[in-house]
């Protein structure tokens, strides 16, 4: 509560010296040194200025606590839950804009309307003379005021909330373990916010000068005027045009290194590590070297990460494949026989290299059967069968239990699937065709042609001539006719298979 407390005043101050400055000081200096009237209407005035003050400060103070009861609860310690945080967060967040909302609402209109009605009310008792159209020129100088009591109070705002955010960020996620963010929504676009402050500043003289002199030529004869203005009103339309031009290409210099970063980041968060071009000779020439430096470090970070799973898939592997003597290296064996396939199908490089892991690990499920089973010589009962027959789910099972489990998600159907028949006769799901996974398909036939042409205890491994005659015939009923079609074509011409390094 104590930084509520020293937020809010500090908002007071910035408030009262920006209105003071603005209304009655440059508001005051200006009508009294510009209008040639006597001491006592110019007295009457201030005495104007100084009622319409009260009247403005009155009206605005509803609105700023209005404004300020949200943020009020997310400090108030009695009465806070989550929601209240949220909503104080946002409310924080909301106040630059809400201050300049303030400003043009019942900041000028409290003062203008009180101004006009006195003004016009001491014009009708004949305490003041001076010509009509001087209020309107006042009503034109209060919204130019105003603009540029919003600017200074937008800015002075932004500084004074983020104490707070930081505050209310940290009791969410002391309190609730939630982490507060905008999620990249923006209250105000940086292009509007710096397109209309550096107008201002650029046209605020300009504007000011050209109501002071309205004023003060008014004594001059009517010939005067008119020269004057055909040439002050070239010269103000010129300070106005430059002035835009100005701000518009400050606003594109600013928003084209922000735009570049944000499109860089998107590619990050597509998974893609690429690093952007440093085209800058300023701060963001800064900015953008750090983004880069921290790209090759997510790089390097992401090369390491990747060699450690291959390394891991592979020592799984050879975990599995170390049981059996004479199995050793099938499943490496199975994997670049799947990748040859892959390749041959036209998977993408992604693909391949999730298809490379699944066929690794496509028999680890056969932890689980007993060496009595894995190990036996001689034929297998139908019960022992069956427990081999269990390993590609068991295998799935396996990989589920590893974390995070989005990590392993894309090898677990292959993992199941490299024993479905394509008739629809295999196991464990007895799925059909098409239905089968594209990677359960493919390491199929990679799996049926290293067994076949691997020695066994039992038997001695056969030609791969002969594997691929058996792999021809059993096109669309063992396998799937396009890729074991595509591998027996590849292995019979070119004679060799492809290493997948």
């Amino acid at each position: 509560m104590q930084l509520y407390k020293s937020f809010l005043k500090q908002l007071i101050r910035n408030y009262m010296i920006g209105s003071s400055a603005a209304v009655l000081v440059v508001g005051g200096v200006l009508m009294v040194t510009t209008l040639d009237i006597p001491f006592e209407e110019g007295a009457r005035l201030m005495i104007i200025l100084a009622i319409s003050f009260m009247v403005m400060i009155a009206s605005e103070l509803t609105i700023f606590l209005r404004h300020l009861r949200p943020i009020h609860a997310g400090f108030d310690e009695d009465n806070i839950d989550l929601e209240v945080l949220e909503k104080a967060y946002l409310s924080v967040h909301r106040m630059p804009r809400m201050a300049v909302y303030r400003i043009f609402g019942p900041h000028l209109l409290g003062l203008s309307l009180p101004a006009i009605v006195l003004t016009v009310w001491m014009m009708e008792q004949g305490k003041l003379n001076f010509p009509p159209f001087y209020i309107w020129l006042a009503c034109l100088g209060a919204i130019l005021l105003a603009s540029c009591h919003a600017m200074i109070e937008f800015f002075l705002t932004i500084a004074a909330i983020r104490p707070l955010i930081k505050e209310i960020r940290r009791q969410a996620l002391s309190r609730y373990g939630v982490d507060f963010s905008l999620e990249g929504h923006v209250f105000m676009a940086i292009r509007t916010k710096f397109l209309l402050s550096t107008m201002l500043i650029g046209t605020f003289p300009l504007f000011l000068f050209s109501l002071a002199v309205q004023i003060r030529l008014e004594g001059l004869s009517q010939i005067i005027a008119q020269q004057y203005w055909g040439w002050a009103g070239f010269i103000l339309l010129l300070g106005v045009g430059f002035a835009y031009v100005g701000a518009w290409l400050l606003t594109q210099d600013l928003q084209r290194p922000i735009r570049q970063l944000y499109r860089a980041m998107n590619e990050i968060k597509e998974g893609r590590l690429i690093q952007t071009s440093n085209l800058y000779s300023d701060e963001f020439s800064n900015l953008i070297a750090g983004f880069n430096m921290m790209v090759r470090g997510l790089q390097v970070r992401e090369e390491r990460n990747r060699k450690l799973l291959d390394s891991y898939f592979a020592a799984l592997a050879a975990a599995l494949d170390a049981r059996d003597p004479y199995t050793a290296g099938h499943s490496l064996r199975v994997a670049e026989y799947s990748v040859l396939i892959g390749r041959l199908a036209g998977l993408s490089e992604k693909e391949v290299d999730i298809l490379h892991k699944t066929a690794l690990l496509h028999d680890i499920g056969k932890i689980g059967v007993r060496d009595n089973i894995l190990l036996k010589e001689g034929k297998l009962t139908a019960e022992e069968f069956d427990q081999v027959k269990a390993h590609p789910a068991q295998g799935e099972n396996i990989l589920l239990q590893i974390e995070p489990a989005d990590a392993m998600a894309p090898y677990l159907e292959g993992v199941r699937s490299h024993h479905e028949r394509y008739d629809g006769a295999g196991y464990p799901d007895g799925l059909k065709g098409k239905e089968i996974p594209l990677f359960g398909r493919i390491i199929a036939v990679a799996d049926a042609y290293d067994a076949m042409t691997s020695d066994r205890p039992y038997r001695s491994g056969m030609k791969s001539v002969d594997a691929l005659n058996i792999l021809e015939a059993g096109r669309g009923t063992q396998w799937d006719p396009d890729y074991a079609g595509m591998f027996v074509k590849y292995m019979k011409t070119e004679k060799k298979v492809i290493s997948i390094r």
